[in-house]
C-alpha cells in the first residue's frame, strides 16, 4: 500500500525545489496533495505534472504573509479535498547576508515576513481541521542554520531558529489531540536556486560543490528528492510515535 494512502496534504512552496519534490514524492506515495505557493505559473506546472503522472493535486496561489490569503487557502482546500492530514511549511526565502548591526528593520521584517510568520499562519489555520480529523501531522523547514551559527545570513539564522522553537512548542501542545509536529534542518541542497549561485561561482559547480560541503562528512550537495523522503517518513503513520523533533539532513554538517 503507498504510504500516503487517502491522507490529504498541503504543502507550500511547492512550486519549485524541494517542495516541488515533495509534492510529487507525497502524490507517488498515495497523497492528495494541494500545491501552494507565490509563483503561479510554476505552481500550476507542479500540479499539472501531478495530475498527468496520475497522481491528485491541485494548485492555490498562496501568499504566506498574508493570513488572509492563508486562511482562505486552507478553507478551500478543505472544501475541495474534504479533510487535512498534513501540513508541510516549505516556503521560505534567505534574505540579506549582513550582520546584526547593519540589518535593516524592513530587510527584517521581510525575511520574518515569510519564513516565521508564514508557519505560524498556516499552522493556526491548519491546526483545527487536523484536530477535527483526529490527528495529523506537520512538518517545518527549518535549517542547520536553524541549529547552529556562524558569521553569515544573521537574520535567516534567527528566522530559522524560530521556526525549531515553534516546531517544539506545538509538539507538545498538540500531542493530546494526536498531532504530530516535526522539523527537517537540511544543509546546502542542489535546488534551481543553488544551481543558479554554483554556475556563477568561480570554478562552477564542482568548486562550490568542494567550499560548501568542506565541513560535511559526505562531501557532496543534498538532493531535494532526498529531503522529501525524510518529509514522507515524518508525514506517514511510520512516525506515529515521534514529535517534537528536528532532523538534519545535512551529510554530517552538524555532527562534526
Amino acid at each position: 500500500m503507498p504510504r500516503l494512502a487517502n491522507k490529504v496534504a498541503l504543502i507550500t512552496g511547492a512550486a519549485s525545489g524541494m517542495g516541488r519534490s515533495t509534492a510529487e514524492l507525497f502524490a507517488r506515495e498515495g497523497a492528495s496533495v494541494a500545491v501552494t505557493d507565490a509563483n503561479v505559473d510554476r505552481g500550476r506546472e507542479t500540479a499539472q505534472a501531478i495530475v498527468d503522472a496520475g497522481g491528485v493535486a491541485r494548485f492555490w496561489e498562496l501568499d504566506v504573509t498574508s493570513e488572509l490569503s492563508v486562511g482562505s487557502v486552507v478553507k478551500a482546500a478543505v472544501e475541495h479535498f474534504g479533510k487535512l492530514d498534513v501540513l508541510v511549511n516549505c516556503a521560505g526565502i534567505i534574505g540579506v547576508d549582513k550582520p546584526t548591526h547593519e540589518v535593516a528593520e524592513e530587510e527584517w521584517d521581510a525575511l520574518f515576513a515569510v519564513d516565521v510568520k508564514g508557519v505560524f499562519f498556516t499552522t493556526k489555520h491548519v491546526i483545527p481541521h487536523l484536530i477535527a480529523n483526529g490527528g495529523g501531522s506537520i512538518i517545518n523547514f527549518s535549517s542547520i542554520y536553524g541549529l547552529i551559527g556562524n558569521d553569515e545570513f544573521t537574520p535567516y539564522h534567527v528566522a530559522k531558529g524560530a521556526v525549531t522553537m515553534q516546531t517544539r512548542q506545538d509538539a507538545a501542545s498538540y500531542g493530546r489531540y494526536n498531532i504530530r509536529v516535526n522539523s527537517i534542518h537540511p544543509s546546502t541542497v542542489l535546488t534551481p536556486l543553488v544551481e543558479g549561485i554554483a554556475s556563477a561561482y568561480e570554478g562552477g559547480l564542482p568548486a562550490y560543490e568542494r567550499m560548501m560541503t568542506a565541513n560535511q562528512s559526505i562531501r557532496r550537495l543534498g538532493r531535494p528528492l532526498e529531503v522529501a523522503y525524510a518529509v514522507l517518513f515524518l508525514a506517514s503513520d511510520e512516525s506515529s510515535w515521534i514529535t517534537g523533533v528536528g532532523l538534519p539532513i545535512d551529510g554530517g554538517y552538524t555532527a562534526r
